[in-house]
């Protein structure tokens, strides 16, 4: 999954325990490295971390997502065809974002707003690629513009400009796209298992 994903499964501000510092932790978790990068922050922060990793392995090895990544490798993603099925979940989660929020009356721009506002105030403990990533995120938006099929081709296509050997990711979006239906599909089936997985973990989490 990617960041609006990691975003919304890290909870409430309302009901979890220690929130800001796990939205943290799931955030800066996309550049932490193993153990000793884990321990080098604070143990609520650590449980971000964790949270971070635990969707990734669920989601990577459930069989919806790889069924998703098999017809993304057909379409000629290869290798990358993963990379497409995170960001395009973040699009349909985005597109249909009341459908999902544990807060229908927060609509996506103010969620946005207020994960860009919460990780600003606390950026000096992200790595610093990510402090960088952060501010041409919240300058443009990201998450609000992943609810529009021109998002997505702009990150799939500013993922292929910065990594030299993921070229193919600029035709990601219309590979997607394409089939839209058969993937609307795979992520409604997906999300609710993976949102049952995630409280079920941050639960026993927090005994």
């Amino acid at each position: 999954m990617n960041f609006l994903a990691h975003l919304l499964l890290s909870g409430s501000p309302a009901t979890t325990p220690d929130y800001d510092d796990i939205v943290v932790g799931n955030f800066a978790a996309e550049a932490v490295r193993g153990q000793a990068g884990l321990l080098a922050y604070t143990p609520a922060v650590q449980r971000g971390i964790r949270l971070h990793r635990f969707i990734d392995t669920f989601t990577d090895s459930h069989p919806v997502v790889r069924r998703t990544t098999a017809r993304l490798r057909e379409a000629g993603l290869g290798k990358w065809a993963g990379v497409v099925s995170d960001v395009a979940y973040d699009h349909l989660l985005a597109r249909d974002f009341s459908q999902y929020h544990y807060d229908a009356a927060e609509p996506l721009p103010a969620f946005a707003q207020r994960q860009y506002a919460l990780l600003h105030a606390r950026r000096h403990e992200l790595p610093e690629r990510l402090q960088q990533m952060l501010h041409y995120m919240r300058q443009g938006d990201w998450l609000t513009g992943y609810a529009h099929p021109t998002g997505l081709e702009q990150a799939l296509l500013g993922l292929s400009r910065r990594v030299p050997a993921a070229t193919v990711l600029a035709s990601g979006a219309a590979a997607f796209l394409k089939e839209l239906p058969a993937y609307e599909a795979d992520f409604a089936e997906f999300w609710p298992e993976l949102r049952a997985a995630v409280l079920l973990h941050v639960g026993q989490n927090f005994k």
